[in-house]
């Protein structure tokens, strides 16, 4: 792979150059200024990163997460960048496509979470195990869904996913001029397709990252194509992926633990045993990061801290990040030429003195936070509002568009669907067979659904049930 196609600045719809020389901009900080006047990315502000419907300011939302993230990522684009240049890594490679790099990374932050349905990842898990247990029964004219849908149809609702709707929703569904989304740079596209395989190609055994979930849905694989033809991938993920995807974990993992001991789920000093048991075999970096927290918490005892355990922890989080990110950016520069020609398998943190701290912040946040009974109740709840609305929704567009006629309710149940979504899926089935406008109308209520907050989902699910 060429950085000079890799940073291909062209989108998928080309733009008008009409007032071209009054924009000194970029095009990828065009791209920026797309994504934060975005009515999606707004509604970030009310999806669930850890904790759904959460009361508490201090508390992490999509929204505030996805800036963190955006933040690490241009950090991580700068110290790679810097690094290339500094080691001579590519002699093509200068300061304006660092620049470039930076930009892309920025963007690709914002919107890397921006497809990801109400309540968190729960709801992916929601979407999956409903077409799972209810696709074999659903009948259109007489016969079986399934046996009307392609496999690979078939196999993109069972796999549904937050990564691969984000791709549909900046190229399709946020319906800005057309049905092309937002149009954004194909550079920034690319990055953000973390998976470069269909729903039939997921292989969690090969080893290889790239192939762990799918990243483009059957009816938006003409853009993934066009996509990795200007970008020159051709199936292999783009570089700055890898970078993306660190700075995701670095965010989620370090802001988790700091989100689960503010919401009283693990004291400090559990924290601290925890850590000292699940990284005893640790490379010494990682066990002195441990010793770093514990100093924390011994400074601010002496200085007479009102809560000596917040000012560790929020401190101390942010030295992890540091480590991380200096972590990340030698391993990407160590495996350059594996990552440049498509062949490396990892994450950036794989083999590193990193990697034992992100498994254990991931294992402690998972057994400390998404193990509590808080968590379980809410997603109990949260299915109950999944389950209702999907079977409604998809009982409602199953005859739609079509010469079948809808009862009374079934009509205004469609009615409620996005307008500009309704235009998408006129847009993108003119023409189709049934077959196909069939597993359109089915995207279009997973849209719908996945698009929607948190508080929108509940509310809507308590009006429809006439709950006051």
């Amino acid at each position: 792979m060429d950085w000079n196609t890799l940073l291909c600045p062209e989108r998928i719809r080309p733009v008008q150059k009409k007032y071209a020389g009054n924009d000194l901009r970029t095009e990828y900080e065009k791209d920026y200024h797309r994504i934060i006047g975005s009515a999606a990315f707004r509604r970030l502000q009310d999806k669930t990163q850890v904790f759904p419907l959460e009361q508490n300011d201090f508390i992490r939302t999509r929204l505030t997460h996805s800036l963190e993230v955006s933040s690490f990522c241009k950090s991580l684009g700068q110290n790679v960048s810097e690094k290339i240049i500094r080691l001579g890594l590519d002699p093509d490679f200068d300061g304006e496509k660092k620049a470039a790099v930076c930009d892309i990374l920025q963007c690709a932050g914002l919107i890397h979470d921006i497809g990801n349905p109400p309540f968190g990842h729960f709801g992916e898990t929601a979407i999956q195990e409903w077409f799972k247990q209810h696709l074999p029964a659903l009948m259109f004219r007489g016969q079986p869904v399934s046996d009307l849908l392609t496999r690979q149809m078939q196999a993109d609702l069972y796999h549904f996913e937050g990564n691969t709707q984000a791709l549909r929703v900046v190229t399709r569904l946020h319906y800005l001029v057309d049905e092309h989304g937002m149009n954004l740079t194909k550079a920034l596209l690319g990055t953000i397709i973390k998976y470069p395989v269909s729903s039939l190609e997921i292989n969690r055994k090969s080893g290889d990252i790239q192939e762990k979930k799918m990243g483009y849905f059957y009816a938006d694989q003409e853009a993934f194509e066009a996509v990795q033809q200007a970008t020159g991938t051709d199936g292999s993920r783009h570089p700055l992926t890898f970078l993306l995807e660190a700075a995701d974990d670095i965010a989620y993992k370090t802001a988790d633990m700091e989100d689960t001991m503010k919401k009283g789920l693990i004291s400090y000093q559990k924290l601290v045993a925890e850590l000292n048991d699940r990284c005893r075999d640790a490379p010494e970096p990682c066990t002195r990061m441990i010793g770093w927290l514990e100093q924390r918490y011994q400074k601010a005892v002496a200085m007479g801290y009102e809560k000596p355990e917040t000012y560790a922890i929020q401190n101390w989080v942010i030295s992890v990040q540091g480590q991380m990110i200096n972590c990340a950016t030698e391993a990407f520069t160590d495996h350059y030429q594996q990552i440049m020609a498509g062949t490396y398998p990892h994450d950036l943190f794989h083999g590193t003195f990193g990697e034992s701290m992100m498994e254990a912040l991931g294992q402690i946040a998972y057994q400390y936070a998404f193990c509590s009974k808080p968590i379980f109740k809410l997603e109990i709840g949260a299915d109950v509002i999944f389950e209702f609305l999907l079977g409604k929704f998809i009982d409602a567009v199953l005859n739609f568009d079509t010469q079948e006629a809808l009862t009374a309710v079934q009509y205004k149940l469609v009615s409620l669907i996005s307008a500009d979504y309704m235009r998408i899926y006129q847009i993108c089935s003119a023409g189709k067979p049934a077959e196909e406008k069939l597993y359109l109308r089915l995207l279009l209520v997973t849209d719908y659904i996945s698009g929607m907050t948190d508080s929108y989902a509940k509310r809507l699910y308590q009006e429809l049930n006439g709950i006051a």
